[in-house]
């Protein structure tokens, strides 16, 4: 049974808060300061995205053509979808750094099994259930042994892609058949969209109607903006983020099968380093790193200007050594700005924050609330 409210007033204050905050932001009052910053910042991503085509038009007559629109969403899908799964667990005041590593981790799996000629839908439901797993592994080593998830997640981001290493060792597998390396280098039939970008189209839908316009969706920002009354408001923390975790194995998984089919090969080092990538699109996204705030189409905006600017830095003849300059400057700004506030109240992400006082600001010690 959901616990009584507390009748202590701070504590109803902060539920209620919280509940205000996660409506704001998940775009049911429309009004809300949450949801007018969104929309500022959505507003100036949208300028951007403006700005990058324009000066890739001017820097190369390739860059407007089909063909390069093509594979600039070839190569930014499986990043893009990663970074799906990260915006909700980012949101509710936690991360995840082993994504890329859990992708890596399912392409040497698919090799594994491919070499050893198990047939490929087999090989599928396997790496599908080895995503979940890995992700299922982050969220209980978070929620239930409350270990902090960024050093939860840089554990495994080292442990998932040692299994890789296992797997495959040195080698490589490169012969699958002809039928799904298409997957990763054609498009849909009849028209000029790759796969990866028709799916991550598909899944943006799925994320944003769960974020903005459900229950979960609302908790997930309830979280984010205190963990502590969204407990109090009945919310199942633990539940929630543990599910989030799962889902982010599984959207990686997937990930990991469309990048090996991608590049026709298999190899212990698929994705390496891309994690960075994938939380760096999420922030530039309007993601706040402290939880609670941000929205869908702030990412999918973030995921077009990220891959627009990487493309128009390589057609020109800019040093593409110094190209993470660029973005890294972009990135810190977009990581400044809409967290000015909260930087301004010394205010920590949940995820590096040491907690002091078990039972919050003052000392008290809370009640008891069932977090399952």
């Amino acid at each position: 049974m959901a616990p009584d409210r507390p009748d202590r007033p701070d504590l109803t204050e902060n539920a209620a808060n919280a509940e205000n905050v996660a409506n704001a932001a998940s775009g049911r009052d429309r009004l809300g300061p949450a949801a007018r910053a969104s929309l500022r910042w959505e507003s100036g991503l949208g300028l951007l995205v403006i700005a990058i085509v324009i000066f890739g038009a001017m820097s190369s007559p390739r860059f407007l053509t089909t063909g390069n629109f093509f594979n600039t969403a070839v190569t930014a899908g499986e990043i893009a979808i990663m970074a799906l799964p990260m915006t909700l667990i980012i949101i509710s005041g936690e991360i995840d750094l082993s994504v890329a590593s859990i992708l890596g981790m399912s392409s040497a799996l698919l090799g594994f099994l491919w070499a050893r000629h198990w047939p490929m839908l087999a090989i599928f439901v396997v790496v599908a259930l080895a995503g979940i797993l890995a992700g299922l592994i982050n969220g209980l080593l978070v929620t239930r042994v409350g270990l902090p998830s960024l050093a939860v997640t840089i554990g495994t981001l080292a442990l998932y892609r040692g299994v890789a290493l296992i797997l495959l060792g040195p080698n490589t597998v490169s012969d699958f058949p002809s039928g799904y390396i298409g997957i990763g280098i054609n498009p849909l039939p009849g028209t000029q969209i790759p796969w990866n970008l028709a799916i991550f189209v598909v899944l943006a839908v799925i994320f944003g109607i769960v974020l903005h316009f459900t229950a979960t969706g609302r908790s997930i920002y309830a979280m984010g903006a205190s963990q502590e009354a969204a407990l109090f408001a009945g919310i199942r923390v633990k539940r929630v983020k543990t599910t989030l975790y799962a889902v982010s194995g599984l959207v990686c998984a997937l990930a990991g099968v469309l990048w090996t089919f991608r590049l026709a090969t298999a190899v212990q080092n698929n994705g390496l380093g891309q994690e960075l990538a994938v939380v760096a699109v999420v922030l530039l996204g309007g993601v706040s790193i402290f939880g609670g705030k941000g929205t869908l189409a702030g990412v999918v905006l973030a995921v077009i200007a990220f891959a627009g600017l990487q493309n128009a830095l390589l057609l020109t003849n800019f040093n593409q050594e110094a190209t993470g300059i660029v973005i890294g400057a972009l990135l810190l700004v977009s990581v400044f700005a809409p967290n000015l506030a909260a930087l301004r109240r010394g205010r920590l992400p949940r995820w590096i924050r040491r907690r002091t006082h078990p039972g919050g600001a003052g000392g008290h010690p809370a009640p008891a609330v069932d977090q399952t």
